[in-house]
């Protein structure tokens, strides 16, 4: 029974030994530095580490190979220290118990065994020369016999209560100890545990840097990013593909029939996201193709995490869409406009600029202001509601339609300011600077609640509120007078060519 135990004993250690040492990934035996060496983690670091020296700072692949491989190393330098740990401390101490204690008290129990038949054996011949000495012929020869067989079943008899007492101590002590022998599980339990923490210390440590190092790096994929992200990560004004795709156009699209109507070639249309995506200005090879190029623009302002026209706002642009006064309509319009984000709002003049230009050549582009709003509405506002992107579409395009109708119609009342669409420099710039768009009049008035003004916002608002826009229009007049009253201050606006059909829009 006791040896069967001790076997189990034995045989359960000796192979929860082996499955830790297949565990470890260095040499066994070795110390730390020697152990790192060996490790596949400082093998991985060194390629890594090699590999960034070789792409070099000017690479992003390189640079993320370069720290993250320093990384690599932290972790290899911790993985040596446990592995060593873990042999000092719990499988050295298996190691003794499954081959040389138990195996040592095992080797006791055979050999009080032996003791035993031998003690037995020459107790047995005493006991026969016992019995044989009344009747023996030399009794004297007899009784040395007798004398010299006890005197050897006592000496068997010392060694085995000697080997047997031996055995007791040492079984005694073995099951004293058994706490002792379970808790290096326990010890495997809490070193994994605490190299664990250091492990993660170590990689938390050097995160920061490695985050603040990739968030720097400018040259990130534009489309699909967030605007206000691209802008700061990229320091510009206008969002880069916006710009290209714009410039683009302008030297070579706007008299293109069907521009934004006409599908692009995929392929074309792929190389050219993937050109913008790496933040290049080498853009020749797509002027030849402006179908490619507006596919562009329509897919960066679809891919956009938040609409251009936002979602916070999205429930304002329908109410002021819905409003059936036309004059009325406008004024909403332009609050809401107003409203935007600043980063929102001047990426959306510039766009709506640039629509109304092109509008402008619509007797041979075929692209009108309702044709325009119906290809690229959709893209700059939608609804957050889950489903399909026809769902969506159905729920939203009139009403979005019909804004972005009315605000290309109407651009120099929304956006005054001239737009020099080539804001970074980085592309030649066409033949005309000029922004004109159906309102070819002029424009001579300071807006209330506009962001250029100095006035906070919430008065600007509550100012509004008090003194809303008056519109008197004459439908066979082309000349529409609007007294806006911003404090004491009347400013009158006039626009000798507005449509006559604005009264009724």
């Amino acid at each position: 029974m006791i040896e069967r135990r001790l076997e189990n004993v034995r045989l359960v250690s000796h192979n929860a030994h082996k499955r830790m040492v297949m565990c470890l990934q260095g040499n066994v035996g070795s110390d730390v530095e020697k152990r790192h060496k060996k490790l596949p983690l400082t093998a991985l670091s060194q390629s890594m580490l090699d590999g960034g020296s070789q792409l070099g700072d000017e690479s992003l692949i390189g640079k993320m190979m370069e720290v993250c491989g320093e990384a690599e190393s932290k972790l290899a330098f911790e993985q040596s220290q446990h592995e060593v740990q873990l042999e000092r401390d719990i499988l050295e101490p298996l190691n003794q118990l499954a081959e040389v204690d138990i195996p040592n008290l095992l080797k006791q129990r055979k050999h009080l065994a032996k003791l035993v038949l031998d003690f037995d054996s020459v107790k047995a011949r005493y006991q026969q020369a016992t019995k044989a000495y009344p009747s023996a012929a030399n009794a004297q020869a007899m009784a040395a016999k007798v004398d010299t067989i006890k005197e050897e079943m006592d000496e068997a008899q010392n060694k085995m209560e000697i080997c047997k007492d031996q055995l007791a101590a040492d079984m005694y002590n073995f099951s004293s100890k058994e706490g002792e022998y379970a808790c290096y599980y326990v010890l495997l339990v809490e070193a994994q545990a605490e190299y664990h923490r250091r492990a993660l210390a170590s990689i938390e440590s050097v995160l920061p840097s490695i985050q603040s190092q990739q968030d720097k790096w400018t040259e990130k994929p534009a489309f699909g990013t967030a605007l206000e992200e691209h802008l700061k990560r990229t320091s510009r004004e206008i969002a880069l593909p916006l710009e290209a795709c714009i410039m683009m156009l302008l030297e070579t699209g706007m008299q293109e029939e069907g521009l934004f109507r006409i599908a692009a070639g995929a392929s074309k249309l792929k190389k050219l996201k993937a050109a913008l995506d790496c933040s290049t200005s080498q853009l020749e090879e797509f002027y030849s193709d402006p179908h490619a190029v507006a596919g562009a623009l329509k897919s960066y302002l679809r891919e956009l995490p938040e609409p251009l026209m936002t979602y916070q706002l999205y429930e304002e642009w329908i109410q002021a869409s819905n409003i059936s006064d036309p004059d009325k309509r406008l004024q909403a319009l332009w609050v809401v406009c107003d409203m935007l984000p600043k980063a929102n709002k001047t990426n959306f003049r510039y766009l709506v600029k640039f629509l109304a230009k092109l509008a402008l050549e619509s007797d041979v582009n075929k692209m009108t202001a309702s044709n325009i709003a119906i290809v690229l509405g959709p893209n700059l506002l939608w609804a957050r509601t889950e489903g399909s992107l026809a769902e969506m579409a159905a729920t939203t395009s009139v009403h979005v339609v019909s804004i972005i109708e009315l605000i290309i119609n109407h651009a120099s009342w929304f956006f005054p300011e001239d737009v020099d669409f080539n804001v970074s420099g980085m592309f030649a710039m066409p033949g005309c600077p000029g922004t004109p768009d159906s309102e070819s009049g002029t424009i001579d008035r300071r807006r209330p609640g506009s962001q250029g003004s100095l006035e906070s916002d919430t008065s600007r608002k509550d100012r509004y509120k008090s003194h809303p826009r008056n519109y008197r229009h004459d439908s066979n007049s082309t000349v529409v007078s609007a007294s806006y009253v911003v404090a004491s201050e009347s400013i009158t606006v006039k626009a000798d060519s507005l449509r006559p059909e604005l009264g009724a829009v």
